[in-house]
């Protein structure tokens, strides 16, 4: 029997569109669930911003878990810009990560469906859209933002070298879901989750304001993980093709 390897010039990516389409979907539900459960907490346990927090972490770490499962196998399950941008940079010379070509659609996919998952929230919830007036850009909250992203990216990064996509996803849903305590910020860490959750006006928003400063702390928290992942796993840019979890290859004979 043929042992099939990722450098075989038989095996492929499955098609962008697919890898598109589970990127919209992934980062679409994960929205989701982080609106859905915030407006949920905000309503099961009023005047309690603790609890709340605490029904709101655990849902999103568990979700997060549970879409990288379900569709890592076909786009990776990145929904995060900053883990696509990170995996094409880190690739590139080893011809292992995302290729450029790729970049656009994944960003412009996971933009488009966290928007999407916010609304789809609303719709649940019987919660009109409305722009956020949660101001949440302080000094604090915005180092909070840069260590919670770049904590990501070392974590997936690293974790793709053991190529073991079950233990991927527990993990990065546990440390997302511990960033939302030990974080100032809650970890928002993805610039397409908080200019979604910027059209909710409930405990999981982001003012307008606020938006943007907060990318700004991601980006620079992305390209500090990567700087601390090629100190510390100076050969892991040949498994970022692996990144977040390790797509299921195509044949073509």
């Amino acid at each position: 029997m043929k042992t099939i390897t990722r450098s075989d010039p038989s095996v492929t990516r499955p098609h962008v569109l697919r890898r598109v389409a589970a990127e919209f979907v992934g980062t679409g539900l994960l929205v989701t669930v982080v609106v859905g459960s915030g407006i949920a907490a905000q309503r099961l346990s009023p005047g309690d911003v603790g609890l709340q927090l605490l029904e709101n972490s655990v849902a999103t770490a568990l979700g997060l878990t549970v879409l990288i499962l379900m569709l890592g196998p076909v786009s990776g399950a990145h929904f995060n810009p900053v883990v696509s941008l990170a995996d094409w940079l880190a690739g590139r010379r080893e011809g292992a990560g995302l290729p450029l070509r790729d970049v656009a659609p994944y960003l412009a996919a996971q933009v488009l469906g966290g928007a999407a998952g916010t609304l789809l929230a609303g719709v649940m919830f019987d919660t009109a859209p409305a722009l956020s007036g949660h101001n949440r850009a302080t000094g604090g909250h915005l180092v909070g933002e840069l260590v919670a992203t770049a904590g990501l990216v070392l974590l997936v990064f690293a974790l793709a070298r053991a190529g073991n996509g079950s233990v991927t996803a527990a993990a990065v849903g546990a440390y997302i879901g511990a960033a939302y305590w030990f974080t100032s910020s809650t970890s928002f860490a993805n610039p397409a989750v908080t200019i979604a959750r910027m059209f909710t006006d409930t405990f999981a928003g982001i003012a307008p304001a606020s938006v943007a400063p907060f990318i700004l702390a991601q980006l620079v928290g992305g390209a500090l993980g990567l700087a601390m992942l090629l100190v510390f796993y100076p050969t892991a840019a040949r498994t970022a093709g692996d990144v977040v979890v390790p797509t299921q290859p195509e044949t073509t004979s």
